[in-house]
């Protein structure tokens, strides 16, 4: 079947067929309506549950769980239908500047697995997370028990320096929600994923990455810069930045389990819609997941194995 779909795209192009350019944005648009429909069947699902509980349903109780398949089916579905496309497409990766300076250690990275964050959604595929750790062992670790949470200013990365890691645009920049405690304990864990990520899902991608940016790179590619500190955007949408401007700070709002930047390169502004794009930091490439770097010196380092980050 593929040998043949490709061979009629040959057969078409010898013949001068020209490349169809409202295709992108049908795809784009089929998959914000799909997201749109994502989130709506789990809001139905939890409105059934809910009038369940308070009254006799007037059908049977099985029907109830029909918008929350339709829900998986549809997550499922985009998640496939995008990890095709990253196979078939195999962008090259984008070079572009470190977004901090200083040493910082790597976590959740694309140089370990692909999607680096176990999923393709919101773009994350070649998604990287790094911690702020100016010296070793100066970030708290992951506790085993006790302390369930942790105030941000006990993360040396809290309020760090984010900066434009090319010339570029600004194409958003949303400020305003807060810098929750950190999640990073077994209970902590469990209390982001049952309950605050299922919600900022529902709510979309602006409540699941929290505070960003997004750059416009050129050339079809954007730079997402998520769970920034509340208060600390230093630009707004439509600005021209430079390559080493700073633009926020590091913070702690959206699904994250401590003060950290989340950085990816999408093919959109949207990460509802954008597919990833891997990126090399100059002078540094990809960072492996528990290494640490240097962003001014461009050499990477060996550093200890950090906990998980979200």
């Amino acid at each position: 079947m593929r040998d043949s779909h490709q061979g009629r795209e040959r057969s078409g192009a010898a013949r001068g067929a020209a490349p169809d350019p409202g295709r992108p944005a049908r795809r784009q648009s089929g998959r914000k309506i799909a997201m749109l429909v994502y989130r709506l069947s789990w809001l139905v699902f939890l409105g059934l549950v809910v009038a369940g509980v308070i009254t006799d349903l007037p059908f049977s109780w099985w029907l109830t769980w029909v918008p929350a398949v339709v829900a998986v089916c549809l997550l499922v579905g985009l998640g496939r239908s995008t990890a095709r496309a990253q196979r078939a497409a195999r962008p090259p990766a984008v070079e572009c500047a470190a977004p901090v300076t200083g040493r910082w250690a790597a976590l959740n990275s694309p140089a370990d697995r692909v999607p680096s964050h176990g999923t393709h959604a919101y773009g994350q595929t070649y998604a990287i997370d790094i911690v702020g750790e100016p010296e070793p062992g100066t970030r708290p670790g992951f506790a085993r028990a006790w302390p369930v949470m942790r105030r941000n200013d006990r993360f040396p990365g809290f309020g760090a320096q984010v900066r434009a890691v090319a010339d570029a645009t600004v194409v958003t920049a949303s400020d305003g929600k807060r810098d929750h405690l950190s999640r990073n304990s077994p209970a902590g864990v469990v209390y982001l994923m049952l309950a605050e990520s299922w919600i900022r899902d529902l709510g979309g991608a602006g409540w699941v990455v929290g505070n960003h940016v997004v750059l416009d790179l050129g050339g079809g590619t954007y730079a997402l810069y998520a769970h920034l500190r509340r208060g600390s955007l230093a630009v707004r949408a439509g600005e021209r930045v430079t390559a080493g401007q700073a633009i926020a700070q590091c913070g702690n709002s959206g699904n994250s389990t401590e003060p950290h930047v989340h950085f990816q390169l999408m093919d959109d502004p949207d990460p509802d819609v954008g597919r990833g794009l891997p990126f090399r930091w100059h002078g540094l490439g990809v960072p492996a997941g528990g290494e640490a770097f240097t962003a001014e010196g461009g050499a990477l380092s060996a550093g200890r194995a950090a906990g998980e980050v979200g």
